[in-house]
């Protein structure tokens, strides 16, 4: 069932009819490098994906994960904040992915951070092409990851409802602080 998969495979699913052969997408948390290998495969040969993490682990996983499937071609990693993205990027893109918390198997200590995630979603809807969309899933759960959650959902619902379309995917009966996700769509 749909429901009992990791919610990233579920985001997959979801945009795979979205993703257009050529587009440029952002890996915003490029993490473990798994987005960023489905995008690269989704953009195909004449795309491409702009990867950001702040952690030389997380781009060193990456890297290597892209270079085994032969895919490091499509894909311009970059260890920086996503924040930043308008030092690399003034074109329009297809859309973006944010994985919020920590680095799987890396440094708890090291999150992401309201702040900073809010300027890069500010930047970010400003790049989306007609179409294009960006999935978030907050895993927030750890110190820090409320805040971060809350100012997510604040921005979120101030979108300009005749320019977005936003939507919140929520687990009803998990204890704890089980992941959201966040879907947003440019109309």
């Amino acid at each position: 069932m749909f429901l009992n998969t990791k919610l990233t495979d579920m985001i997959h699913e979801i945009l795979i009819p979205i993703i257009k052969p050529g587009d440029t997408i952002v890996d915003a948390t490029v993490g473990n490098g798994f987005d960023s290998l489905f995008l690269a495969k989704a953009v195909g040969p004449l795309g491409k994906v702009i990867g950001f993490d702040i952690q030389e682990q997380a781009i060193d996983h990456a890297r290597q994960r892209l270079e085994s499937e032969g895919l490091i071609d499509r894909v311009n990693l970059i260890h920086d904040s996503h924040s930043n993205i308008d030092k690399y990027i003034s074109h329009p893109i297809g859309g973006a992915m944010f994985n919020l918390g920590y680095l799987p198997g890396g440094n708890e200590g090291i999150i992401t951070q309201a702040k900073s995630t809010l300027e890069a979603l500010e930047k970010i809807s400003c790049l989306l092409s007609r179409g294009g969309f960006i999935t978030i899933i907050s895993y927030w759960g750890h110190s820090g990851g409320s805040e971060e959650k809350e100012a997510v959902e604040q921005f979120l619902s101030e979108l300009d409802n005749k320019t977005f379309i936003t939507a919140k995917f929520n687990f009803l009966n998990r204890s704890g602080s089980p992941p959201i996700v966040y879907l947003v769509q440019k109309l």
